[in-house]
C-alpha cells in the first residue's frame, strides 16, 4: 500500500492565514484599548509592568519585557518599568524546587510587586496552575491583572480584571495574539514618547 500523500504546504500557510485574519477582523479591541491607557500611565507614573506565561507564552513574556524596557522609547533612562516572570531560570527552579511550579509566579509578585502595578498573564488556555495563582496573588496586592487567553479562556477568564479573550481552539493562533497584542502596544506606545520623555525631565 501506498503512503498518503501530504497536501500540499501552501494549503495549510492560506488555512492558517486566514484563520488568523478572521480572528483579528472580527476581535473587540476595547480591552486592549484599555490595556493602552493603563501602560501609557505606567509610564508616565512608574508603576511597575509584569509579564507571565508558560512555554512559548513565556517566550512571549520575555521578548515584550524588552520591547517594553528599551524599543519603544530607545531613549535611556526613559522605557516602562517592566519584569517578565518568566525570564530568570534560577527563580524559578528554587521556587519550583522548594514550593511548587504552580507559584513561581505568584511568589516573585508577593515579593516585587505593588498595590497599582499591572499584570499581563499569557496562557492559552487559561487554566495553567501557575497563571491562576499569580492572579489570585495580583487581586490581593491591589494591581490590575489582563489576562490574554485563547481557547475557552478557563479559570482566568473570571479572575484578571481585565480578560482579553480570543475564542480559538488553537495554541498556535493564541500565541500569535499574544504577540500581536503587544506589538500592536509598543507602537502605539512609541507614538506617545515625546510627550512621555518631556513630562518626565521636568
Amino acid at each position: 500500500m501506498n503512503a498518503p500523500a501530504f497536501s500540499a504546504p501552501s494549503k495549510l500557510f492560506n488555512e492558517y492565514s486566514r484563520r488568523l485574519s478572521v480572528l483579528l477582523e472580527s476581535f473587540d479591541w476595547s480591552p486592549v484599548e484599555r490595556l493602552a491607557y493603563d501602560l501609557r500611565d505606567c509610564w508616565q507614573t512608574g508603576r511597575q509592568v509584569f509579564f507571565c506565561g508558560n512555554g512559548g507564552s513565556g517566550g512571549n513574556a520575555n521578548h515584550l519585557a524588552n520591547d517594553f524596557l528599551y524599543a519603544l522609547s530607545k531613549t535611556p533612562g526613559s522605557g516602562l518599568r517592566v519584569h517578565s516572570l518568566s525570564a530568570n531560570p534560577s527563580v524559578i527552579t528554587c521556587l519550583a524546587n522548594d514550593e511548587g511550579y504552580d507559584r513561581i509566579f505568584a511568589l516573585q509578585l508577593a515579593v516585587l510587586a505593588r498595590k497599582g502595578d499591572v499584570l499581563i498573564a499569557f496562557s492559552g488556555s487559561g487554566n495553567s496552575p501557575n497563571i491562576v495563582k499569580a492572579l489570585e496573588e495580583a487581586r490581593k496586592i491591589g494591581m490590575t491583572s489582563y489576562a490574554v487567553l485563547g481557547y475557552s479562556g478557563g479559570k482566568s477568564k473570571a479572575l484578571a480584571d481585565v480578560p482579553i479573550h480570543f475564542a480559538i481552539e488553537d495554541m498556535q493562533i493564541s500565541e500569535d495574539a499574544q504577540m500581536i497584542i503587544g506589538h500592536m502596544l509598543m507602537q502605539w506606545l512609541y507614538r506617545q514618547r515625546g510627550e512621555i520623555v518631556r513630562n518626565a525631565s521636568r
